[in-house]
């Protein structure tokens, strides 16, 4: 394996975009560059912290004080969520929202080294990058607000604080709240393993748990008298295996046993098993659940145990948005500057030695993607924001390539420079690609036109129950819940 660099290069280009170029942004790059070191540092605390759905009590505190100290209103606590906020800055039209995400995933601790080396005393990691995320589109916002500030750009920028991502649906429940109902645009980006924007739709997603209640007893003095929620939970996986060959294409269903019981010796009386189900389509994902629901049922039937469901709510496909992709694709070409110095180069080398994946190293700069439509196997809630309003985002290269997200590579390389390079260049593309919306009005015009062709002759619908609350323990242990 060659070691000259470590990307390959690919451009995909169509642009039809009027000319505005980067040289009328030098002002917000410029602002950037000189956060880029008290940046990657917030970045960092928040991939120490690692707090996951609902708790990032830290994470939240510390975006939302720099963005109030910066001059923005900032509004905490947000529907109903401890860890949501609003921050605004400036008035009129147009309102570009700009999204950040924060919260860490369980069971992913991971040092900054290209080796499995887990963090002691945590077991929580930033995995699918969320601490780069809100860092730069914190970045960009601050940079944008200077300008806002100083007249030079003229309309209302608001930053969303969106906690919980990785299955709790905040934004699911900020939409429901009206926060996004003025906004004209609302733009995000993600993490990945190369540089990519375009017109993928996405997965719905449905999450749910199965507590069963049973009856403990002595397993070899007395195993007639015991009830095995744990047995409930097992027929429930079996039966849920055998659905999967009568599912519609491209359906996922998977899950974890978060609670089994605590001795073999012991007629487990609780346990819990957390489901996700996903399709490209919401109605879809909604009927195989319902038969999933079934599987519980009969598990709880078959072995005398109660059911108890903690339907979690979810997610819907996202709607994509050609026009706001053309915005932030020529930016991210234009703007890309990732070079990587010999540590990074040897980083990446001992990371693809662990990876099944090994897209070539070699060869000088970096992945551009051009979706070009099809489905993206991953959910997010950032899909119901855009059923709301016009929605746009990219991903920059973050990770060493061939890295899956949701793995222990991914957050290693989220700690260390190649990290904090392809934060740094979301920024930048992030604002380069805001300024452009609040400078042309026809950029927005022709998103909110997309936006309404592609929703013709369809209603959002949330995948919330009436009335249905945000689920802030979704991430507590499995508690022993008495049944009514």
């Amino acid at each position: 394996m060659k070691n000259a660099a470590i990307f390959v290069l690919v451009v995909v280009t169509h642009s039809l975009l009027p000319a505005l170029t980067t040289a009328q942004v030098p002002a917000l790059i410029e602002s950037i560059d000189r956060r880029a070191d008290a940046s990657w540092e917030m970045a960092r605390k928040i991939w120490e912290w690692a707090e996951t759905g609902y708790k990032e009590k830290q994470s939240a505190a510390l975006l939302a004080d720099a963005l109030e100290k910066a001059g923005f209103k900032v509004v905490r606590g947000v529907a109903g969520i401890p860890t949501a906020f609003t921050a605004t800055i400036g008035s009129g039209k147009p309102v570009i929202g700009i999204m950040g995400e924060y919260d860490a995933l369980p069971g992913l601790s991971q040092d900054a080294v290209p080796f499995r080396k887990p963090v002691a005393g945590s077991g929580n990691g930033h995995g699918c990058g969320h601490h780069l995320f809100g860092v730069a589109a914190l970045s960009a916002c601050l940079a944008l607000g200077e300008q806002i500030q100083a007249g030079k750009l003229k309309g209302t920028l608001r930053f969303y604080g969106c906690p919980a991502e990785e299955g709790g649906s905040a934004r699911v429940f900020m939409v429901r709240e009206g926060l996004f109902k003025d906004c004209d645009i609302a733009l995000h980006w993600h993490p990945a393993s190369i540089n990519s924007t375009g017109s993928k739709s996405n997965m719905a997603r449905i999450a749910v748990k199965f507590r069963f209640h049973g009856a403990s007893a002595h397993a070899a003095g007395a195993p007639d008298k015991g009830r095995s929620a744990l047995d409930a939970v097992e027929l429930t996986n079996h039966a849920a295996q055998l659905l999967r060959e009568h599912t519609p294409d491209l359906t996922r269903i998977h899950h974890v046993i978060t609670d089994g019981g605590g001795a073999p010796n012991v007629v487990p009386d609780f346990s819990e098993v957390f489901y996700y189900v996903r399709h490209p389509e919401a109605e879809v994902a909604k009927k195989v659940y319902e038969r999933l629901l079934k599987c519980a049922q009969a598990g709880a039937l078959a072995t005398e145990t109660k059911l108890e469901v903690i339907y979690l709510g979810g997610t819907v496909q996202l709607v994509p948005n050609d026009a706001l992709g053309e915005v932030f694709r020529k930016h991210l070409k234009s703007l890309c500057d990732l070079k990587y110095n010999d540590e990074e180069r040897q980083f990446a080398v001992r990371i693809q030695e662990t990876l099944q994946d090994k897209p070539a190293l070699e060869n000088a700069g970096l992945v551009y993607s051009g979706s070009g439509g099809g489905v993206s196997k991953g959910s997010t809630d950032v899909s119901d924001v855009s059923w709301v309003v016009p929605t746009g985002g990219f991903s920059t290269a973050c990770w060493v390539p061939g890295t899956p997200g949701h793995s222990w590579q991914a957050t290693a390389a989220g700690g260390m420079s190649i990290g904090k390079k392809g934060m740094h260049l979301a920024a930048k593309v992030m604002a380069a690609g805001a300024f452009d919306l609040f400078q042309d009005s026809k950029l927005i015009d022709a998103a909110r036109a997309e936006f309404r062709q592609r929703l013709t002759g369809r209603t959002y619908q949330s995948l919330l129950l009436p009335g249905q609350q945000p689920p802030l323990n979704y991430r507590d242990p499995p508690r022993k819940l008495a049944v009514e």
